[in-house]
């Protein structure tokens, strides 16, 4: 089976914050900061070109960073010096905007796909405290799904799922969503999307047909689409449930 680098980038305070919290072992993981580029651009746009122009054609290239000005200028930069092969992703914060119902902006041209998260889960916990405190709780979360994605694709992910599935529901210049969750609200718009991966691991003490039962209901939301599924009993979780979800759509 074969295995592709992963190289995160996380620019600005909070998606530095997200690559920080990624625990795997021997990946690249790289935290820009936006006020050492408007202090010196020119010798700062040499440093990005230094660190990024030798990028491996076999590596998936993700940037994470709120959707702020800055940062977007700041990765637009980085994508002059970046090889064309690798596959390029984006992971957006978008507080309480959805992006998937925006006119696509220009700078995703660039992107295999760009998902992006709203932070729904995080301010609907966090109404009565401050956006703060939604990011630093995302910033964790986020950060476990892409070390629980970065497992789950190394190890064929469940069943029969692998970089074969992922590489072919990335590709196509898509917007969409990424989540690792602990339980699904089915009155979010899960029905928009056209193809993805939902995987779902199950502790030792939690029955199967539960499982089977969110499986069931994504079914019905997502029926008709082009998605890959796969359940799992995982040592360790006991009486938890973990689910994966990647889904996307053309823009």
């Amino acid at each position: 089976m074969a295995s592709f680098p992963h190289i995160f980038v996380g620019i600005g305070n909070n998606g530095g914050k997200v690559v920080q919290n990624i625990d795997i072992e021997g990946t690249p993981k790289i935290v820009i900061n936006p006020t050492y580029y408007l202090l010196g651009k020119a010798s700062f746009r040499q440093n990005l070109k230094n660190l990024f122009w030798n990028v491996p054609d076999d590596a998936i290239l993700w940037f994470i960073l709120e959707n702020k000005p800055i940062n977007i200028e700041i990765m637009q930069v980085i994508l002059e010096y970046v090889p064309r092969k690798p596959p390029k992703l984006a992971y957006v914060l978008t507080p309480q905007k959805e992006l998937v119902n925006e006119e696509k902006p220009q700078w995703a041209e660039e992107f295999d796909t760009v998902f992006y998260d709203s932070l729904w889960e995080f301010l609907d916990e966090y109404t009565s405290s401050s956006l703060g405190s939604a990011f630093q709780m995302a910033a964790k979360n986020i950060g476990l799904m892409f070390t629980r994605l970065y497992y789950y694709l190394e190890n064929q992910m469940l069943v029969n799922v692998d970089y074969a599935d992922f590489f072919n529901m990335i590709k196509g210049n898509n917007v969409g969503i990424l989540r690792l969750l602990r339980k699904v609200d089915f009155d979010w718009h899960w029905g928009i999307w056209d193809r993805g991966l939902v995987n779902i691991l199950v502790g030792e003490k939690v029955p199967l047909s539960y499982a089977h039962k969110i499986l069931s209901t994504f079914q019905g939301l997502l029926k008709e689409k082009d998605i890959i599924w796969g359940i799992k009993m995982e040592e360790g979780l006991e009486e938890q449930v973990e689910i994966l979800s990647l889904l996307v759509k053309r823009w």
